[in-house]
């Protein structure tokens, strides 16, 4: 009943099934997935808000799934045998009351996307393309492996779903720029790991390359491939099921190669076009000041654009200068009235500390949103009663280097304002009272 395919943007009527392997258009162009949605709008709004909600965290398979529970809105060609899931999505909707009241929002929340399986939102994404990629090798495909370039989360994703589906995974790394944490999820998962001596934009092109021809039976799982960003819109869809079916009025999203400030606005508009919402909240795109290609050109208006050198970020997931899904984030961007703001390491790093400080527990790329959001505030952009959702799109263990050098005091370009390092003392009750009073007083 329901059907997807792969269209070039600048010519619907050049299609190709999800289970051919092909990336861009013949002009040379992304292809992105579209929908039947003349099929989707058969059912009603209200009947698409109850079969979502009945779904939701059930353990029918495969809809227990964040993902697959909106299986008709994400991949409909998969069989349910050939579905890769590992109950991703079902984020926690945090509550950030503390920190919100300290910085000026009585309704600020924290969508959790880190509290998945391999510890981050990539995962939305993972689940379609490894999965379709188990049907096309069910229908005689002959892949081989899956590859991408990866500064870690992708690469930890990638490694996991091929895992459980038995597909061999190759990862291209930058060498010595991808935390402990990240770098040893692809090793234990027994990807091919390559570490090479470049950064993620140099990764990208040997992985391009090596993916062009079809006959090496190795299929490109970056976010250039449409299919992640069918999983990935399911956050924002997602967001507005936990709400009720209401539409916050702003939601902040790190931006680094761009594909989830395209898929969070998808997602949303699918949601507006097939009339489950009336109107569509504002979206910002938080971008670290040393990787901030898109910052640039909003500056401009949109109007130029130049790839940059990105320079060393803890954010280093987002440590991008020519992002692949530049031209669908503007258009995003444009559709919902969007604001590009840019976070210094410092910024950043004070950000996720004061947001540890008040419960949660932010990676640097969250930090990133943190401080965009701080900004916006501070300059009255988002008015105190605003409902506002930040994303966080990993969790805080996989950066525990980060949080330590931060609280030590030996994090590059930062001094930890909000730092709060272990008080050594001798084992002598006074001196243990005094400094409990000193933190506590009376």
């Amino acid at each position: 009943m329901y059907h997807a395919w792969f269209a070039a943007q600048d010519d619907p009527n050049e299609r190709y099934p999800l289970t051919e392997v092909v990336y861009y258009s013949r002009s040379g162009g992304l292809l992105e997935v579209q929908h039947d949605m003349a099929a989707l709008a058969q059912r009603s709004p209200e009947e698409w808000k109850r079969l979502f909600d009945e779904r939701w965290m059930r353990t029918t398979w495969p809809y227990g799934s964040g993902v697959w529970g909106k299986k008709e809105w994400v991949c409909p060609i998969v069989a349910d045998d050939n579905v890769v899931s590992m109950f991703e999505g079902g984020t926690n909707l945090f509550w950030a009351e503390r920190f919100g009241r300290e910085i000026g929002l009585d309704d600020l929340w924290i969508k959790m996307c880190g509290n998945s399986h391999t510890g981050s939102f990539k995962d939305l994404g993972m689940t379609v393309l490894v999965s379709v990629v188990k049907q096309m090798i069910s229908e005689g495909k002959p892949i081989r492996a899956i590859a991408c370039a990866s500064t870690g989360d992708t690469s930890a994703a990638l490694a996991a779903y091929g895992a459980a589906a038995g597909i061999p995974t190759i990862v291209f790394l930058p060498k010595g720029k991808v935390s402990i944490a990240q770098l040893v999820q692809p090793v234990a998962h027994g990807a091919l790991v390559l570490a090479l001596d470049t950064d993620f934009d140099g990764c990208m092109r040997i992985v391009r390359e090596i993916t062009a021809n079809p006959d090496n039976g190795i299929y490109l799982a970056n976010s250039l491939n449409s299919l992640r960003v069918e999983g990935q819109k399911t956050v924002g869809i997602e967001i507005v099921q936990q709400f009720d079916w209401e539409v916050p009025d702003w939601i902040i999203i790190p931006g680094g190669n761009l594909g989830n400030t395209f898929a969070l606005g998808k997602g949303l508009l699918m949601m507006y076009e097939l009339g489950l919402i009336n109107r569509l909240p504002r979206i910002v795109t938080a971008q670290a000041a040393n990787a901030n290609p898109l910052y640039r050109s909003y500056l401009t208006g949109f109007r130029e654009y130049e790839p940059i050198k990105a320079q060393p970020t803890a954010a280093s997931a987002i440590q991008i200068g020519d992002p692949v899904s530049i031209n669908r984030a503007i258009s995003i961007l444009r559709r919902f009235n969007g604001i590009v703001e840019q976070a210094t390491e410092q910024e950043l790093a004070d950000a996720a500390a004061r947001a540890d400080r008040t419960g949660a527990y932010a990676c640097p790329h969250t930090g990133v949103a943190l401080a965009a959001l701080i900004k916006l505030v501070q300059r009255g952009e988002i008015k105190r009663s605003d409902r506002v959702v930040v994303i966080s799109t990993a969790h805080g263990l996989k950066f525990s280097r980060f949080k330590v050098e931060y609280h030590e005091g030996t994090l590059r370009d930062v001094v930890g304002h909000y730092a709060n390092p272990p008080i050594e003392l001798p084992p002598d009750v006074d001196a243990v009272r005094r400094a409990i009073e000193q933190r506590f007083g009376e």
